[in-house]
């Protein structure tokens, strides 16, 4: 099993919100949704180049959670980081867990849409 990297624990997560976590020299964004569930994307947002995408809001798009970036409002599939505004932009997605409490973070998937 690759090392997961302790980020929080899930109860200072706030639902619907992110948070940066520097993982093995990358900057993570880790999301939680209303729902408890538990995501993590590269933080830089390719439009605006800057290491956003933690402070960015969380929703739905029907069945499909996302975060905007707060910069110019692109959103983004938190299960599978594909651009949900433009086919050809997809930010990396991390392995991420929960394990007595704590988030973990792992690496970054090999495969769009990939899990553990």
């Amino acid at each position: 099993m690759a090392a997961y990297t302790p980020v929080c624990a899930l109860d200072r997560l706030p639902r619907e919100a992110g948070v940066c976590a520097l993982v093995d020299g990358h900057a993570v964004a880790v999301f939680r949704t209303h729902d408890d569930e538990v995501f993590a994307l590269g933080n830089y947002d390719p439009f605006s180049r800057a290491s956003v995408l933690a402070r960015g809001i969380v929703g739905t798009r029907g069945d499909v959670p996302f975060v905007a970036s707060p910069m110019h409002k692109q959103g983004f599939d938190l299960r599978t980081g594909q651009c949900l505004d433009d086919a050809a932009v997809r930010v990396p997605t991390y392995d991420v867990a929960v394990r007595d409490g704590t988030v973990l973070v792992g690496p970054a998937r090999e495969s769009p849409g990939e899990g553990p």
